[in-house]
């Protein structure tokens, strides 16, 4: 049984995708463990988006592998991968917004039955996100964005993941609550869960996370410890304004 614990959680090998007759990935490794927090930076269109949509199943590569659990992900659909513990908070957030808070959140956790489970599990959201028990019968759509990004981060962990992906969260938030979205990031990292964070505040990514990978046009071009990323002058230069 040790073998299976010495297995990343999420293995991605020569990842290949391509879309509009482009080639939007270049063959890209890399590898999430469970319980660690790893940052994909990068500029604008380097293709860490499209790396989560097709790790969520949401878009299908043109080559290469994408392992979960020591399983191939190849023909498993997105809400299959769901049910397997693969959550993302999208960029955009992607709420629900006519529905309140509570039922938002309750619609991460539609593949579960457990209805005793789902209750403490909300109860535990609204300790994670206090604010968001303030706004529980609040309409989602009239939130804050940085309420919103709470809401779908709440949303996402309802699922109860084992590999939490989030698109960018800091987005178009002001410098307080992106404070407070990434001191959550730390909460949520803590569980235990593996996550992947793709974040255009590279200083931010790679303050909360252990590993970083840096993506430019499709190919990572440099990978190690956040320490060793913050200290490069080639990220310094291109994503840390060093």
């Amino acid at each position: 049984m040790h073998k299976a614990n010495s297995t990343p959680l999420l293995e991605v090998r020569s990842l290949q995708v391509a879309y509009g007759g482009i080639n939007a990935i270049k063959g890209i490794d890399l590898h999430v463990a469970q319980g660690e927090l790893v940052a994909l930076i990068g500029s604008n269109g380097a293709g860490k988006t499209t790396t989560l949509k097709t790790l969520a199943g949401l878009l299908h590569p043109a080559g290469g592998q994408i392992r979960y659990d020591g399983k191939n992900l190849k023909n498993i659909a997105p809400h299959q991968r769901a049910a397997m513990g693969i959550a993302l908070v999208p960029e955009g957030r992607g709420l629900f917004a006519r529905m309140t808070v509570a039922e938002n959140l309750l619609m991460g956790a539609y593949s579960r039955s457990d209805k005793n489970e789902i209750a403490a599990d909300l109860e535990r959201m609204y300790g994670l996100f206090p604010r968001l028990a303030e706004r529980k019968d609040q309409i989602a759509g009239t939130l804050s964005g940085g309420e919103q990004q709470m809401v779908a981060m709440a949303r996402a962990l309802m699922s109860r993941p084992r590999l939490l992906m989030l698109d960018e969260p800091s987005m178009g938030l002001a410098p307080l609550m992106v404070q407070k979205i990434f001191a959550t990031i730390r909460d949520i990292a803590a569980l235990g869960m593996g996550i992947l964070l793709v974040e255009q505040n590279a200083m931010l990514a790679l303050q909360v996370a252990q590993r970083g990978y840096v993506m430019e046009s499709g190919a990572i071009t440099l990978s190690g410890a956040s320490s060793e990323l913050l200290g490069s002058d080639a990220v310094q230069r291109s994503y840390l304004g060093g």
